[in-house]
């Protein structure tokens, strides 16, 4: 892909540096983007909203002490390479003028999505199951973003949206992704999302650096929290640059941290931690005290977007509703074991646990509404495209099938050994003991 400059044509600048509305911005191959209003502003530059064609775009334009020559090198590297997923609203033309001046064009934001600010002020309340979703999505979207050799550098609650309501995922500011390993640009990171390391001044950002601030974030959407700020932050009267030092990088400690307690969260003041952190199954917990306390301290060893990704996906096949008051149950595989009840945190009825397939190392509830996704049989972390769904007889609502969705032929084989085939279209019939060879994998239902 190449980079196509583009031109100021019509309209002209303010004093501030900002376009005027109606300012036509015309591109070596005649597309012409019109300027809208203006969405917002940062510490960057400014965004505008601009059309072409009757279509919607984004216009970042950056601030005349922004607009280095380095940072139009990234874009145009940016550019030429193209996005590592859907889910980055990726620099897609770069807007530039004599002067020195220069932006670049970006998908624009559907309005519905929201932050993860919103999420913390309750402005949007997605479901335990699109929350998962949403962190999941956000994960593997940065995993493609490594995997292309990139480095993000400000992982933050600034920079992520989501759909409460499908759980999907765009993340923005992108203009300062850099390969990893590379010192270009000026960005470390945001306040308290970035790794001990760089608030200390020892290292420079990578892979390694946005993996702690992704722990954060996701800290943050499951627990409404920072996962520092305990009672050390409550007794801090003055949160200065001495503080923030001391707590996030030279005597950070995990607020559920196992082996030391004096940063637990404050009854009253740290509340959301307190109740949150009692709802979600023990194999994301671990991941969370792993993140914050070895994590903390040796970056080589922090928890990997595999990691993440296999517990979300557990924990999205996993949701049960609460048979009386419908509220959405974590299933907790460790309670299971240890034979200790699952309690609805809405009504605090005991729940029990429904059948559920085991394929690896997924654990997938069987409802009414399961699917199997292509991850679950061939561990590819793809959780959009489904292979299976229950089904129910409607002569006999009491038996249950999984109809193969897929393209493979399934072999279905029953409690006394025997095996019947089930092609794309036709289900097998969910009985406890029974297994179906998927190819790839095998499942067993228990």
């Amino acid at each position: 892909m190449t980079v196509t400059p583009i031109f100021i044509t019509k309209g002209q600048l303010n004093m501030d540096g900002m376009l005027k509305s109606g300012t036509v911005l015309t591109s070596e191959s005649r597309n012409q983007y019109k300027v809208s209003k203006m969405l917002g502003q940062g510490g960057q530059g400014e965004v505008y909203e601009v059309t072409l064609n009757g279509d919607k775009y984004a216009l970042k334009w950056y601030y005349k002490h922004t607009a280095t020559p380095k940072q139009k090198k990234i874009l145009e590297k940016l550019i030429e390479r193209g996005r590592p997923d859907d889910c980055f609203l990726w620099p897609e033309d770069l807007i530039r003028k004599k002067n020195g001046s220069f932006g670049y064009i970006m998908p624009l934001r559907p309005k519905h999505y929201k932050g993860i600010v919103d999420l913390m002020k309750r402005k949007a309340e997605p479901s335990f199951l699109n929350l998962c979703r949403a962190a999941y999505n956000l994960t593997r979207a940065y995993q493609m973003l490594h995997k292309a050799g990139y480095q993000y550098r400000d992982i933050s609650f600034g920079n992520v949206f989501f759909d409460p309501d499908t759980g999907e995922v765009m993340i923005c500011d992108n203009d300062n992704v850099v390969p990893n390993g590379t010192l270009e640009g000026g960005v470390y990171g945001t306040p308290r999302f970035m790794a001990p390391e760089i608030v200390r001044g020892e290292k420079k950002s990578s892979r390694n650096t946005d993996l702690y601030s992704l722990a954060v974030l996701l800290f943050y959407m499951f627990m409404l929290n920072h996962p520092l700020e305990g009672r050390l932050e409550a007794k801090i009267r003055c949160m200065d640059i001495h503080a923030m030092n001391m707590l996030y990088g030279t005597k950070p400690l995990f607020i559920f941290d196992p082996e030391n307690d004096s940063n637990r969260p404050l009854e009253g003041y740290q509340d959301n931690a307190i109740i949150y952190w009692e709802l979600y199954p023990k194999q994301l917990k671990d991941l969370f005290t792993k993140s914050f306390t070895i994590g903390l301290r040796e970056p080589a060893k922090r928890v990997t977007e595999n990691k993440w990704l296999e517990t979300f996906s557990n924990m999205m096949a996993g949701i049960i509703i609460c048979p009386d008051c419908r509220a959405e149950i974590m299933y907790d595989r460790d309670k299971e074991e240890k034979g200790q009840p699952h309690i609805c945190w809405n009504c605090k009825r005991e729940v029990k646990v429904p059948s559920k397939i085991i394929i690896g190392k997924n654990r997938i509830i069987i409802t009414s509404r399961t699917r199997l996704f292509s991850h679950h049989i061939k561990g590819d972390f793809d959780m959009h495209t489904a292979v299976g769904e229950v089904i129910i007889n409607p002569d006999n609502p009491g038996k249950w099938g999984l109809r193969n969705i897929s393209r493979e032929n399934w072999n279905y084989i029953r409690a006394d050994g025997t095996s019947i085939l089930v092609p794309p279209g036709k289900a097998a019939t969910i009985a406890r003991e029974a297994r179906i060879d998927f190819g790839e994998e095998s499942g067993e239902f228990i």
